[in-house]
């Protein structure tokens, strides 16, 4: 029979299976900041950071499995610890709750990394292809058909920005975006004679472990008008979950309110003033 919590209760020992579901789950809490750490600022490759991120994980399930070995000890002999249980649910929620929903977005999502709005001549990656021959780093070339098909699918609403102005300023407006985003510009060249075709070629990070996306934007001349074309790519990792088109989509948009919001208002036309009204003259 469980025993009932009473003033005698403070007297009981701690459980140590509550002590090692809280342990476990600080030093999980710990090794994943210590992996995004390494991956953010490139303390080693990749792979090693995920193989220690992946593990601090691992420890938040084995601290959630001992915490439910000591919550079921605590239940049958009246030892105390259950707060040290609380904390170390705590803690492990919200270490998993993230990774779970990258697990879902996985199922759900097609497993491409290459999203753009030409997949017919995608824009290319000429100064970032350098950036993407390390080991385990996705190709520069465009991913191919099989993956325009996908995202065909999945992001049916991608496509060329079609603009009404000429293209020096479609390109001006597309590198303020550039700039207030802060992803790290590594080429810039405006349209000029006699080719007039800007490009644009930066890198993205993720929010929270920092993963490398590149961008290479394209603006065309169309008479006397503009196209842009977006291309983002993960640069390891065969599925991005949905990030790269996430961010195309939203430089879209982004895209035509600016230029839609800095066009002159229409001058108003004006009115012709009110003819008189002839008078009747009294003869």
């Amino acid at each position: 029979m469980a025993r009932r919590f009473s003033a005698p209760y403070q007297s009981e020992p701690v459980s140590s299976l509550a002590t090692w579901s809280r342990n476990l789950a600080i030093f999980a809490m710990v090794a994943v900041v210590v992996s995004i750490i390494i991956v953010r600022f490139g303390f080693l490759e990749v792979k090693p950071a995920l193989a220690t991120f992946f593990g601090a994980l691992g420890l938040a399930v084995l601290s959630i499995l001992v915490g439910l070995a000591a919550f079921a000890a605590i239940w049958q002999n009246g030892s105390r610890g259950m707060g040290r249980i609380l904390l170390a649910f705590l803690i492990n929620a919200l270490l998993l709750a993230y990774p779970a929903y990258l697990a879902l977005q996985y199922r759900k999502l097609p497993p491409i990394h290459d999203i753009t709005t030409d997949p017919i001549d995608p824009p290319r990656f000429e100064a970032l292809a350098r950036l993407r021959s390390g080991e385990g780093a996705n190709s520069a070339v465009y991913a191919g058909l099989y993956s325009a098909e996908r995202q065909r699918i999945a992001y049916p609403d991608i496509q060329t920005v079609e603009l009404e102005v000429p293209p020096q300023r479609a390109y001006e407006v597309t590198l303020a975006l550039v700039a207030k985003r802060k992803w790290l510009v590594i080429d810039e060249r405006p349209p000029q004679p006699p080719r007039r075709i800007g490009r644009i070629e930066a890198v993205a990070r993720t929010p929270i472990m920092g993963f490398r996306e590149d961008i290479s934007i394209r603006i065309t001349p169309d008479a006397e008008e503009s196209r842009v074309d977006i291309r983002s790519s993960s640069r390891y990792f065969e599925s991005d979950l949905g990030s790269n088109a996430a961010r195309v989509s939203k430089l879209i948009e982004d895209i035509n309110s600016a230029v839609d919001n800095a066009k002159p208002a229409a001058p108003k036309k004006p009115q012709a003033p009110a003819k008189a009204q002839a008078k009747n003259v009294k003869k």
